[in-house]
């Protein structure tokens, strides 16, 4: 047994309420991060229900946690490689995502598309809806009963998160616990059912930040290797925990200040960069472009420290002979309309 009991059914926040009823409360304990700002962005979203897309989205991840939480402190089952000996897939990853796909489509029928990171595209290839879905972000951590692994749920309207969650396994072997972010664009970010805020740490010597290291062991992770470096010398430490999903949960939670990395993935990120800037963080690319899941590189921060990061990471980005095909988007289904431009929400940039 874990010694702990089976993860509850989270409250995430105000079901069903609508947006217009939620957007403007900016005080600090409300439901509204004080530094969220209002999306200034053409997406239509009178029409669309976002809390219920918000609660649809933390249901499929709830459920999905359920199924690896029954493999925990067990023998792992399944165990392969993709591409190298590092890139692990597990019976448990294909098992979490049959659970959320066939959950979405129930609750949605096919009217939506689904890009799942075990089995590709399926659903509504039309439709301007795309859920990109990570069952097990972390199979290596996994694997080892090292606690940083998440399920992440994530929701594109027309390119830009709309909604998603992420449930991310704490503790470890005998004493393992969850926390589940839920996330709505306009609504604030939760965990486990309470506000969440980045936090205000202003200076880079003064903050904990967080990278990744991709399976292409090539130029940008040679360049990176470089920033982690650099950044150990002028920050308090920089961390390598191997889960995207989780890291930029933990920027958003305030736990640390920014986070970077190349070559992620839309099915990576999609839930917790909504997370961190409806909890008032900002995202962009890693050569400063606004940023959209479909992007290979990414710089998520308090906001406050963002600029700064930017001063150190730019200049160097532009240097590499990859830049130009960082630029270039991948994972966009074939006539998939997206709108240009994800915005960053915060003030403190």
């Amino acid at each position: 047994g874990t010694g702990t009991s089976r993860p509850p059914r989270w409250r995430v926040g105000r079901s069903r309420r609508s947006v217009k009823g939620l957007v403007g409360r900016r005080q600090r304990g409300g439901f509204i991060c004080p530094r969220a700002l209002p999306v200034e962005l053409d997406l239509g979203l009178d029409g669309v229900d976002v809390p219920f897309l918000r609660d649809t989205a933390s249901e499929a991840a709830r459920i999905g946690s359920q199924v690896i939480w029954e493999a925990l402190d067990k023998p792992v089952e399944g165990l392969e490689t993709k591409r190298n000996a590092s890139d692990l897939v597990t019976r448990t990853d294909k098992m979490t995502e049959d659970a959320i796909l066939a959950y979405l489509r129930r609750e949605l029928g096919g009217d939506h598309m689904i890009l799942g990171e075990e089995g590709g595209y399926t659903g509504n290839p039309e439709s301007a809806f795309l859920w990109c879905i990570d069952p097990l972000d972390g199979t290596t951590n996994f694997a080892h009963g090292f606690p940083s692994f998440a399920t992440s749920v994530g929701l594109l309207y027309k390119g830009v998160a709309v909604a998603g969650s992420v449930v991310e396994f704490t503790g470890g072997p005998s004493c393992w616990g969850t926390r589940a972010y839920a996330v709505g664009r306009g609504l604030g970010a939760t965990c486990n059912g309470e506000p969440i805020s980045v936090s205000d740490r202003d200076s880079v010597q003064d903050a904990l930040l967080v990278t990744g290291f991709g399976y292409d062991h090539g130029e940008a992770w040679a360049m990176n290797m470089d920033f982690f470096k650099h950044f150990t010398d002028v920050s308090r430490g920089v961390r390598r925990l191997g889960a995207a999903a989780a890291d930029l949960c933990q920027v958003a939670l305030g736990v640390t200040e920014a986070y970077h990395e190349f070559y992620l993935k839309p099915w990576d990120v999609c839930a917790g960069v909504l997370i961190v800037e409806e909890s008032g963080g900002k995202v962009t690319t890693l050569d400063g472009r606004p940023y959209t899941v479909f992007d290979k590189s990414l710089l998520a921060s308090n906001g406050l420290v963002h600029e700064e990061m930017m001063h150190h990471i730019a200049p160097r980005v532009e240097t590499l002979s990859v830049s130009e095909e960082l630029k270039e988007r991948w994972f966009i289904p074939d006539g998939y309309e997206a709108i240009e431009a994800t915005p960053s929400s915060s003030s403190s940039s």
